[in-house]
């Protein structure tokens, strides 16, 4: 599963407790998108988390 480039936001995981007490493993995926960036005047292709393209933590070319 991709990291994002910028915050390093992976997958987490845990136990997903049912309403009958039930536990299986559960994994929570970031929501990476593939995006074009302006790095230091050059372009690049990075795996960048939605949270950052929102907070402008990078720029789109």
């Amino acid at each position: 599963m991709a990291k994002c480039d910028i915050c390093q936001k992976g997958v987490h995981f845990g136990i997903q407790v049912s309403h009958s007490h039930r536990r299986s493993n559960k994994q929570w995926k970031p929501n990476i998108k593939r995006v074009k960036v302006l790095e230091n005047g050059i372009k690049k292709t990075l795996n960048v988390c939605t949270r950052c393209l929102r907070s402008n933590a990078v720029t789109r070319a």
